[in-house]
This record gives C-alpha cells, structure tokens and sequence, in this order.
C-alpha cells in the first residue's frame, strides 16, 4: 500500500475496536466511503450489501437524506443543550414522550444517553442506588448469562459474558456473575426437549441465585435474542420459566434491547416477540437508524419513585453524561420513528423476514453448517466440522473469519462470532437483496469447503 494511501494513515494513526490489533498493522482496513440503501462502497469504488447494517444498527439503510436534513435544521437551530440541573428542550421531551407511549410494557420515565454501553451502564447504576434506596443494600449482585453482550464499559462488559472482552482488562468487576446461555443445539443434552431444555436453563439459574444468596441477588439482564453471542434464539418457554425465577427471588429484569428493538424481530420490541416484561429496558441503534449515536433507557415507576425519594436525601440524582438527551440526536431520533411509521418498516419487516429466513433455511444443507437460527431480519449459522456429531473446528483454524472473508469476496459484509456466521441486514432490504446475501453466503460456503474438505479439517459424510 501507498506510505500516504488511507490504509497506511489508518494503521499509523488510529486503533480500531474489537480487532486484532497485530494483525491489522499488516492487513490494513477496508475503507468505505459511501452508502447508498442497504450498500455501501470502499475508497476502489468496490460495492457490497452491508448484510451486518453496520454494527447491527443501520435500519434505514445508509442514504436517508430527510434524517441529515433533519438534523442540519436543527443544528441551525439549537446545536446543543444538556439536560442537567432541570434544563430541556422540546426534542428531548418530544422523544421521552413518544418512547413511553411505544414501551412494550407500562414505564414511567426515561434516561438519556450516547450508546446502548452507556444505556446499560445506566441501568446497572440503577439497580445498585434503587436497593440502597428501598433499605435492601445488600442486594447488589447482578446476573447476566454466558454469550450475552451488554456493552463495554467497564460495568457493562463485566456484565456481559464474552471472555475475550474481559481478558487482561482485570474484568469481570466483582458483583457480576453469568448464568448458562440458551442456545438448544449446542447445550441441549442427548433426547432433551426444547420445553425440558429452558426448564433446566431456569434451574441453573436458579441454582445460581441460591448459590450465590438471593438476599445478595438484585437483577438479571438479558436480550431477548443474543446477538454478538451468535443470534441465539432462546427455545420456546425460556423466557417464561426465566421470569417466574425472577419473580420468586425478587429480582429486577432489564430487558436490552439495543439489536432487538424497533423491529428487528418482527415486532417493535423483542420483548412482543418472547413475551417480556421488564422493569427496564435500554435501547439504541435503531433509535436513531445510527445516523447519529443515541441510546435511551426507560424505568418502571417503582424505580422512579425511589430514585426520588434517594435524591431528596442526597440532594441530587448525582448521573448523566454531557450529551444526554442532546437536541440534534433526540430530533433525528424522533425523524427516525416517524419514517418507521409512515413508510409502515414493522409490515415491512414482516413481509419479507419469512422468505429472508426461507433463504437462510437453505443452508442447513451445507456440509459445514450444523444449524441456522433466526427471527425477523436477524440469522446465525453454527459452522461445524462434523454434521452427524456437531463437532466444532479447532480454533486454530479460524473457519468463522474464513467464511467471513469469502463473503467479503462476493461482495457481502457479514460477521463472524467464533464459529457462527451471523446476519442482520438493513430493515428496508427487499427480496432480491435477500438473494443477493444467500448467493453470496452459499459461494462463501463453498469456498471454504473447497479448502478445508482436501485439508482434511473437515469430517465428510
């Protein structure tokens, strides 16, 4: 590459998340430079279908132009304000009202913030100080489950259980502890049932709560489908046995629904999917399209009323970030929810996420993929060495990130979690771009298996 190229500026100025670090000195970056509906383009003027909508976030696309237009008139208006010491703006109001009149269960208030980490670093600073403030200060302990992604804060990370984000951080902090993750192919044991299965998901859980002291116990977070573990689907009944161990130790839920939200699964939340009912709910991405970074937090009444009563003791509610509630992010916010609703995204969403999962359902043929699991717009494909065993490649051999660059290859950004392949494109894809992602996965697929099969890495039937 070029000393002055973008590539080379890139490696010697700037580190890039969630990457290896060492071999990205070498490899550089794909730079994109433009977007136009579910695609965008590099710096070679090289075109792809962002089958990922960036990091799970670009619902409309990536050419809204009402959204930027919204927010130039807003920055001419009012650029910035902040939401401390009793200060508002009408976009912020606007935005708070219409997500408690959209909530998929009964909420009071809402928080404001810049990501879906931040949202949930939020919520975790609120189930500590709602404890203390209704006299049960020992109830500090917060549970969240293996494969589950909250975010990276120091906090939120704790609070997700992806080993690699904790190693050599010094993380998880203490107080954080993971319960058993509900993928059925991988943990299901010999002749189990999908009800058995989530039976037995809910009594690791609440093994654990005993374990650990249900007086010492104060909430569990969950999405309502994983999505950086994989797009784990939880099996029918999950959630339900899940919330009535919940409900027996007294112990709050926060539903995340920074992926799931705005229509992700087929319906607006994820928890109308799988029938939640939490007592907090984060959300992002999709809130804004990710034209610009926003993230909310909405809390039950009972959460507010003791936030109130502690702040009167204190003398403050002593939270909140700079840019909470900011008014050029809450108006493309509320321009965001508005198009959801005129150009009818959610029926949308509905129409084409039965033949985009048809087409995904294709795959399960493949000689490398054990399973395909999917809702909605999201798909995860488990990529295995051995079909009849479901035995899994050996690490060494990266199958995930090869199927990824294959992908890349045939003009399709996917994202590889270990050895799932997993999808989410744009809300607004149409069934020739659910096409376009299958014949690419498919070409992908085969590449890859052409390689490995003569290798001798893979099992063949």
């Amino acid at each position: 590459m070029a000393a002055n190229s973008a590539q080379a500026r890139d490696i010697a100025y700037q580190v890039h998340p969630q990457t290896n670090l060492r071999l990205h000195q070498s490899e550089g970056p794909l730079v994109v430079e433009r977007g136009d509906g579910p695609y965008v383009f590099d710096d070679t003027g090289r075109r792809y279908l962002e089958g990922m909508a960036g990091l799970w976030c670009a619902s409309l696309g990536f050419s809204e132009r009402r959204l930027a237009e919204v927010a130039y008139e807003q920055m001419k208006t009012l650029p910035y304000y902040h939401t401390f010491n009793g200060r508002s703006h009408p976009q912020s109001i606007d935005l708070a009202e219409k997500l408690i009149e959209i909530a998929p269960v009964k909420m009071s208030k809402v928080l404001f913030q810049s990501s879906g980490s931040e949202a949930n670093d939020t919520a975790i600073k609120l189930v500590w100080y709602y404890h203390n403030a209704i006299g049960k200060p020992k109830k500090k302990k917060i549970i969240g489950r293996t494969k589950g992604y909250h975010g990276t804060t120091a906090a939120s990370v704790s609070l997700s259980g992806q080993a690699l984000m904790h190693a050599d951080f010094d993380l998880p902090l203490d107080g954080f502890r993971h319960t058993d993750y509900p993928h059925y192919y991988k943990l299901a044991e010999a002749g189990e049932s999908e009800e058995a299965f989530a039976t037995r998901m809910a009594e690791s859980l609440e093994s654990l709560i005993l374990a650990e002291g249900p007086e010492t116990c104060a909430a569990f977070f969950a999405e309502p489908v994983q999505g950086a573990g994989g797009v784990i689907v939880p099996p029918p009944t999950y959630f339900e046995k899940i919330q009535a161990v919940l409900k027996k130790y007294d112990m709050l839920f926060v539903a995340d629904e920074v992926i799931c939200g705005f229509g992700r699964t087929g319906n607006r939340w994820g928890s109308e999917t799988f029938d939640l009912k939490p007592d907090m709910l984060t959300c992002a991405k999709a809130l804004s399209a990710s034209y610009l970074p926003i993230s909310a937090l909405m809390i039950s009444e009972a959460i507010f009323e003791a936030m109130v009563a502690e702040s009167e003791k204190i003398g403050i509610f002593g939270h909140g970030y700079t840019y909470s509630g900011h008014p050029v992010t809450t108006a493309v916010a509320l321009e965001t929810l508005k198009i959801y609703e005129e150009r009818d995204i959610l029926g949308h969403v509905r129409r084409i996420s039965p033949y985009f999962q048809s087409r995904m359902g294709e795959f399960a043929d493949h000689p490398l993929v054990g399973e395909v699991s999917g809702v909605g717009l999201l798909a995860g494909l488990e990529i295995v060495r051995d079909k009849t065993t479901r035995e899994a490649f050996d690490p060494a051999v990266k199958i995930g990130e090869r199927i990824q660059r294959a992908a890349l290859d045939h003009g399709l950004i996917s994202r590889a979690l270990g050895d799932r392949l997993a999808l989410c494109p744009p809300l607004i894809i149409e069934e020739a771009q659910a096409d376009e992602i299958a014949g690419a996965v498919r070409s992908a697929l085969d590449d890859v298996w052409s390689e490995v099969r003569p290798e001798g890495l893979a099992a063949v039937g």
